[in-house]
């Protein structure tokens, strides 16, 4: 397989748009399975190496660096939480007003944004997947922002302020809207179909989902440049996927 698409490059770092579906890193237990960074490390040598990483599922934005000094200088942001990061998710369900109340941990938010601050634990239950707790596990926080809504689905902007294991889509899921297709915290039922959005639909008997993969896609990030040390932020457009389930939405199932 190519290396995936790369939407910025500088002398000292390079940014790829990775599909849905691919490690970023080698697999715990499977270590032949393809995988990001090896195919960088094979095509671009070593020097090149990931400061952070996204879910396998989800398509996106993956950020690295080419030397050792740049790997240095952003990654320390990336643990001291300076970075500024956007996903967007297409969400089973519609927000409860309840959301949108004041909230004491984070006052000042955008028009149409709630923020969600329940600490994460591992889920002991379910190897690999984690959970949400009041308190005593690890601090985590997003701030999620209502973009549309549809009969049945939520378009969401998701800004999280700490980096946990699946912390979008466990926040998601606590707050009633499980991102599409999550295999781990959706409700395993829920798929998006034209036939089930367009009156008198005649299309083929076999239909396939309008987006069939995990519904969330790591947009944006902002850092602080290692040569300018200035604010600077790299972007990736939507996958056609998305675009082609958000037409379809917008065209018949839009919220009246």
């Amino acid at each position: 397989m190519p290396i995936p698409l790369v939407i910025f490059e500088d002398d000292t770092l390079i940014a790829f748009d990775k599909p849905s579906g691919m490690l970023v890193a080698p697999d715990r237990w499977d270590k032949k399975r393809e995988n990001l960074m090896g195919l960088v490390h094979d095509k671009m040598g070593h020097d090149v190496a990931n400061v952070h990483r996204i879910d396998a599922d989800t398509s996106g934005l993956l950020l690295c660096t080419k030397n050792k000094a740049a790997l240095d200088y952003v990654s320390g942001q990336f643990q001291s939480k300076t970075v500024g990061k956007i996903y967007h998710a297409i969400c089973v369900g519609l927000p409860a007003p309840e959301l949108f109340e004041p909230n004491e941990e984070m006052p000042h938010l955008p028009p149409n944004a709630f923020f969600v601050g329940r600490d994460l634990i591992e889920d002991e239950a379910n190897l690999g997947r984690m959970r949400t707790i009041r308190k005593n596990g690890k601090a985590s926080q997003t701030i999620v922002r209502v973009l549309e809504r549809f009969e049945r689905f939520t378009f969401v902007e998701c800004r999280p302020l700490t980096g946990r294991t699946h912390q979008i889509r466990v926040h998601l899921q606590f707050s009633g809207l499980p991102i599409l297709n999550d295999p781990f915290y959706g409700d395993g039922v829920t798929t998006l179909l034209l036939s089930q959005l367009k009156r008198g639909y005649k299309g083929r008997v076999d239909e396939k989902p309008l987006i069939a993969r995990l519904a969330l896609h790591a947009s944006e990030i902002t850092i602080k440049h290692p040569v300018t040390k200035e604010p600077f932020t790299i972007k990736t457009g939507l996958p056609n996927e998305f675009e082609v389930a958000l037409k379809y939405l917008r065209k018949f199932a839009a919220a009246q």
